[in-house]
């Protein structure tokens, strides 16, 4: 279930700041003759899988932090951060590690969407390589994604722990954002706490359905305050 992936946010954050997606299915190409960095690039960034739409994970930052102060994302006491911008199939199925195409030649100049190298290196080897986008290209699109989405204020603004059932979260995500629909939404959780919400985009980074994609069932989660 996909809301797993992101319930183990924190494990795989410790790690290189992983992401948690549960399968791999796409192997690393090779090239049959020798060819230039340039040339090698530009073939591994059409060696994409297909995929129906992006998934935009933001990770409910003060859950992770709340354990893990001193770790890079958790200096500014954000409320949501960007965890990545995912190629995704509509029947739930997703794939990893496209190619070896190399990342940005600038990493600082998305410092501010990821601040820890190690993670951007990470959602390029690990999703941006399946998106079909050069480097630049796929971390512009996951900035823009990241900043189309409004935070709800009573979330922004949160002081104290609160508690809501994910259908609320959801809810005052479409309030804030016109164009969200409860299909192109889920909440992820761990343990009753509030891990992510997770937001559907097609192709051109408007709202879609997220098709088999599962939402939190959880009765209520807790939201720990930045």
């Amino acid at each position: 279930m996909k809301q797993t992936r992101s319930a183990l946010l924190g494990v795989f954050l410790i790690t290189l700041f992983g992401c948690t997606q549960q399968q791999s299915h796409a192997p690393t190409p090779s090239y049959a003759t020798p060819a230039s960095p340039e040339t090698k690039s530009a073939i591994a960034f059409k060696a994409s899988e297909s995929f129906d739409f992006y998934l935009l994970n933001l990770s409910w930052s003060p859950e992770f932090c709340s354990t893990h102060p001193t770790a890079t994302e958790c200096a500014k006491h954000a409320a949501f951060v960007l965890h990545g911008l995912w190629p995704e199939r509509t029947d739930g199925t997703y794939s990893e590690n496209c190619s070896n195409a190399p990342g940005p030649n600038d990493p600082g100049r998305y410092a501010d969407i990821y601040q820890d190298p190690g993670l951007l290196k990470h959602e390029w080897r690990t999703h941006g390589t399946c998106s079909g986008l050069s480097p630049d290209a796929f971390f512009t699109a996951a900035r823009t994604a990241y900043h189309s989405i409004v935070v709800p204020p009573k979330l922004a603004e949160l002081s104290t722990q609160i508690s809501l059932p994910p259908s609320q979260i959801a809810a005052l995500f479409e309030q804030s954002n016109p164009g969200l629909v409860p299909s192109s939404l889920a909440i992820s959780c761990g343990n009753n706490y509030l891990t992510a919400v997770e937001v559907c985009l097609d192709k051109d980074l408007h709202a879609t359905a997220c098709g088999a994609l599962k939402s939190c069932r959880a009765n209520t989660v807790r939201i720990p305050n930045p």
